[in-house]
């Protein structure tokens, strides 16, 4: 997965719209969400790597952009907000607050840190905005989290599993986010985020020349 992800620069992990071009198609049907380990357990160890990051980037869902091309795919997606109006921005904002005075968190930590869950932690109600998010929008922290992701403010660090009595993970992973400054340090991109734009669109031309553009658009975002 990694190997793939560093030589193509992008990597869905589901189907995509592209004919071979996601993890799903790639991999042996073994690899693929059976008892057996596979593409479902090595997003972890490829995200600690270091090589490739990882988060629902792709028409909001999952997928790896080499490090190669983050810079410029921050450049360009962070010029896209995908709020649809003030309000939505402004709780994108908070949440995103509070992930940064963390260094990291878990949805579950989220919804405790802001207020929205019961449970031991420190509560984020300092947080300017925190306090005055309304009670309906309160367990709606998915879609929040998936435009972070869309917009490249956040990309998923690692996943955490329960631990069973014989000390063995067991479940789903649960995703910790954070923003790709805090997990890789400063990602300058060269020129606007128009130019940018333009050297992934000649990428994704250069790898798919036959796909057509419209197919290539709605998966660069």
């Amino acid at each position: 997965m990694e190997e793939r992800c560093l030589e193509l620069g992008f990597l869905p992990f589901f189907r995509c719209g592209i004919p071979g071009f996601s993890i799903e198609e790639m991999i042996a049907r073994e690899y693929w969400f059976t008892d057996e380990e596979g593409a479902w357990e090595w997003k972890g160890p490829v995200i600690r790597e270091g090589h490739c990051a990882y988060g629902k980037f792709f028409n909001r869902k999952a997928g790896f952009v080499s490090r190669a091309w983050l810079p410029d795919w921050i450049n360009y997606r962070r010029s896209r907000p995908l709020a649809p109006n003030e309000d939505a921005a402004a709780l994108d904002d908070v949440v995103m607050q509070v992930i940064l005075s963390e260094g990291s968190a878990t949805i579950q930590e989220l919804r405790r840190m802001l207020g929205f869950a019961k449970g031991r932690g420190r509560r984020a109600t300092a947080v300017p905005g925190a306090e005055e998010i309304p009670e309906e929008e309160k367990i709606a922290l998915d879609p929040i989290l998936t435009r972070l992701q869309m917009e490249a403010r956040l990309v998923i660090a690692d996943f955490e599993y329960a631990i069973d009595r014989h000390g063995n993970p067991y479940g789903w992973g649960i995703a910790r986010y954070t923003a790709p400054e805090t997990l890789y340090g400063p990602l300058p991109a060269d020129g606007s985020p128009a130019e940018s734009f333009g050297r992934i669109r000649d990428h994704f031309r250069r790898l798919f020349p036959d796909v057509a553009e419209s197919k290539l658009l709605k998966l660069i975002g």
